[in-house]
C-alpha cells in the first residue's frame, strides 16, 4: 500500500491553509466568533463556492466532488490549524452523510445539491447531552437515548399523515443558524419502540411553527451550539420506517470521529509551533528559554504525541473511506484515533500555555483558543477515557474464557 498523499491531496491542504492564512487569521477567528451566526460567511462561502468542502465526500451525481473521507480530513485538519468557526463539521460530517446514507431518493436529489454548494447547512439534533452515544462512540447506540417514551426526549408522532415533533435537544452544533435540521426522535411507543430521523426545513431563517432555536454560551466559541425546541412541529421522515438508524449514526460516526481526529491533530500541531516559536525568541537568564534542556525535552514529547496521532487519524480516515466505498461495516477505528488526538491537543495547548508564561494565561493570547477546543470537543465527543473504553469493549479486549484466560484478540 502506497501510503503517501496524491498530488490532488496535497493541493487541497495547500490551497486550504493559504486561504485561512489570508481570511482566518487571530482577529478576523475573535470577530467570526461574535456575530449572531457564530461564523464569517463571507469565508463559508469561499470554502463552499471556490474550494467545494461541503460537497468533498458527497458524490458527483449529488453535487459533491466525489473524493473520500481521506480528502475531508486533510481539509478539518487545515481548518483545526486555524481553529477555524464554520458549518462544515455540522454540515459536511454530520448531517449530509445522513441524508446520503437514509434518505429516499427525493430527498437526496433536493438536499444533497444545495448541501455540497454551501446554499444549505445541516445540523444534527440528539435529545440532552448524549451526541457521543448516538453516534456509537462511548457506548451501544441501540438503547434509549432519543428519549424511550420518557420525558426528557424527543417524541414524534402521527398527526393526519404528517409527523409532528415535540421534545428538546440541548447541544446542538450550528443549530441556531442551520438551514436543516436532522432530528433523532423517539417513536412507536411501547409496541415498536424505535428511533427515526425526521428532517425540519428552516432555509428562510423565519422559523417554523412551533420550532424555537436559541444559541447556548459553549466553553469552545469556535464551536457554537444551540437548544432546539420543538413545541408540535411538522416534520418529514428521513427514508422510511424500516430504516437501520442506529447503525446509519454508528457508521457516520466513526467517520466522524476520524475527521475531528485529523482536525485535533491540526490544532495540536499549529499549538506546537506557536510554542517552538515562541521558546526560540523568549530570553531568561542572557539565553532563549528554547535552550534549556528540560524544554526541549517537553516540546520533544508533545512532538511525539502529536506525530502519533497524526498517523492514527490518517489511518481511520483511509479505514472510514475504504468502508465506505465498499459498503462493507469493516474496522472502525475512528473512535481510537479521536481518543488519541484529542489527548494530543489537550497536551500541546497545555504546554503552550504553560511555555508561554505569563502571556500565556491572558485573554488576549490565543492559546487558551487551543485547550478550549480540546476540552469542548471531549465534553461532546468523549471523554477520552469512555472512547477508549468501549473501543475495548467492542474489541472483547478484556474478556476472559471459562478459563479465566484472555480471549485471543486480532487487531
Amino acid at each position: 500500500m502506497d501510503a503517501r498523499f496524491t498530488a490532488e491531496q496535497e493541493e487541497i491542504r495547500r490551497t486550504l491553509r493559504e486561504l485561512l492564512l489570508k481570511r482566518c487569521g487571530p482577529e478576523d477567528l475573535r470577530a467570526a466568533v461574535l456575530t449572531p451566526a457564530g461564523y464569517d460567511p463571507a469565508l463559508w462561502e469561499a470554502l463552499a463556492r471556490q474550494l467545494g468542502l461541503p460537497g468533498l465526500a458527497l458524490p458527483e451525481a449529488y453535487g459533491g466532488v466525489g473524493c473520500s473521507v481521506t480528502e475531508l480530513a486533510l481539509a478539518c485538519e487545515e481548518s483545526g490549524r486555524s481553529l477555524a468557526p464554520s458549518p462544515l463539521l455540522a454540515t459536511a460530517v454530520l448531517g449530509a452523510p445522513l441524508v446520503l446514507a437514509l434518505g429516499a431518493e427525493a430527498q437526496r436529489a433536493e438536499l444533497l445539491p444545495r448541501l455540497a454548494s454551501g446554499e444549505l447547512t445541516a445540523a444534527l439534533a440528539v435529545p440532552g447531552a448524549v451526541l457521543a452515544t448516538a453516534l456509537g462512540l462511548v457506548g451501544d447506540n441501540g438503547g434509549d437515548w432519543a428519549g424511550g417514551g420518557r420525558a426528557g426526549g424527543v417524541q414524534a408522532r402521527q398527526v393526519d399523515g404528517a409527523w409532528r415533533l415535540y421534545g428538546q435537544a440541548a447541544q446542538v452544533l450550528d443549530g441556531h443558524s442551520a438551514g436543516l435540521l436532522v432530528v433523532a426522535a423517539h417513536t412507536g411507543g411501547f409496541a415498536r419502540s424505535r428511533t427515526l430521523l425526521y428532517l425540519v426545513r428552516d432555509g428562510d431563517g423565519d422559523g417554523s411553527a412551533g420550532l424555537v432555536r436559541v444559541r447556548q454560551t459553549s466553553l469552545d466559541e469556535t464551536r457554537p451550539q444551540a437548544r432546539i425546541e420543538l413545541r408540535d412541529v411538522e416534520a418529514e421522515l428521513l427514508g422510511d420506517e424500516d430504516a437501520d438508524v442506529t447503525g446509519a449514526l454508528a457508521g457516520v460516526g466513526d467517520m466522524a470521529a476520524a475527521v475531528l481526529a485529523a482536525e485535533a491533530v491540526g490544532a495540536a500541531d499549529r499549538a506546537l509551533e506557536r510554542t517552538v516559536e515562541y521558546v526560540r525568541q523568549r530570553e531568561q537568564f542572557g539565553r532563549a528559554i528554547g535552550s534549556f534542556q528540560a524544554v526541549k525535552h517537553r516540546l520533544a514529547d508533545v512532538y511525539v504525541e502529536v506525530q502519533a496521532a497524526r498517523s492514527a487519524a490518517y489511518y481511520a480516515a483511509w479505514a472510514a473511506g475504504t468502508d465506505a466505498a465498499t459498503g462493507t461495516g469493516g474496522e472502525r477505528v475512528g473512535g481510537l484515533a479521536l481518543a488519541q488526538a484529542l489527548e494530543a491537543l489537550r497536551r500541546a495547548a497545555g504546554e503552550g500555555i504553560q511555555l508561554h508564561g505569563g502571556i500565556g494565561f491572558t485573554w488576549e493570547h490565543d492559546a487558551h483558543l487551543y485547550f478550549k477546543r480540546a476540552a469542548g470537543d471531549e465534553s461532546l465527543f468523549g471523554p477520552v477515557h469512555r472512547l477508549r473504553g468501549y473501543a475495548a469493549e467492542v474489541a472483547h479486549l478484556f474478556d476472559r474464557k471459562g478459563d479465566g484466560s484472555r480471549a485471543e484478540v486480532t487487531v
